[in-house]
C-alpha cells in the first residue's frame, strides 16, 4: 500500500547507471526532445516497456486462441492509433513490438508544438506550455509531457490569453524570419573566372 503522501515511481532506473554509451545515447535524446531530465525520459522508456509487455502477452494469448485476446489486440492497436504513435490501417502486433522510444517522445506536447513551428526551439516549446501559452481546442494545456491523440494535432494553437495570440507580436515576428531563413535556399557560391 504505502503512504498516500509518497507515491511510488512510475519509471525504471537503468541498472548499470554509469553505461557510457547508454548515458550518450540519454543526452542526446534529452538535448532533441528538450526534455527536462533523465528522469522523464525513464517514464517514456517505461511507458513503452510497459505496452510491448502487455502486446508480448498478447500476442502468446492468440497463438492459444483466445478470443478475449483478440479483443484486447484490437484496443491495444486502436488506442495506439488513436495516440499517434502506429499508423492508420491495418496496424499489427508486430508494429507495436518494433516500437521505439523516439515514438512515444514525439506525441508529446512540447515535440508536437516545436515541429508544427510554433516555438523556437523544444525546450522553448517546454517554457512557454509551462507559462501556459498554448491550448488544445479550448483547454490551455500546461503539461510538457502530454501525449497529444492524433486528433487533437490539429487544434493545438496559442491560449487566446496569451499575448503571443497577436500575430504582430514581436516574439512571433521573431519566429517567422526563423523559420523563413531556414526555409530559404543557400545562395550559390560565386564562380570564379580564369584568364
Amino acid at each position: 500500500m504505502g503512504d498516500p503522501k509518497f507515491l511510488r515511481r512510475t519509471y525504471d532506473t537503468p541498472k548499470h547507471p554509469w553505461e557510457a554509451g547508454r548515458m550518450a545515447e540519454e543526452r542526446k535524446l534529452l538535448d532533441k526532445y528538450g526534455l527536462k531530465n533523465k528522469r522523464e525520459l525513464w517514464k517514456a522508456q517505461s511507458v513503452l516497456r510497459g505496452i510491448r509487455g502487455q502486446a508480448r502477452e498478447l500476442q502468446a494469448r492468440l497463438r492459444a486462441g483466445e478470443p478475449q485476446a483478440q479483443r484486447e489486440t484490437a484496443q491495444l492497436l486502436a488506442r495506439l492509433t488513436r495516440l499517434g504513435v502506429l499508423p492508420v490501417g491495418n496496424p499489427t502486433i508486430d508494429d507495436v513490438l518494433a516500437l521505439t522510444t523516439e515514438d512515444l517522445l514525439r506525441r508529446r506536447f512540447e515535440w508536437v508544438v516545436y515541429h508544427r513551428n510554433l516555438a523556437p526551439t523544444p525546450n522553448g516549446a517546454r517554457q512557454w506550455i509551462v507559462h501556459g501559452h498554448f491550448s488544445i481546442g479550448d483547454h490551455r494545456v500546461t503539461r510538457p509531457g502530454y501525449l497529444v491523440l492524433s486528433a487533437e494535432e490539429a487544434q493545438i494553437s496559442y491560449s487566446p490569453t496569451s499575448p503571443l495570440a497577436d500575430e504582430d507580436h514581436a516574439v512571433r515576428a521573431a519566429l517567422r524570419e526563423r523559420l523563413n531563413a531556414r526555409s530559404a535556399p543557400e545562395p550559390a557560391p560565386p564562380v570564379e573566372g580564369g584568364a
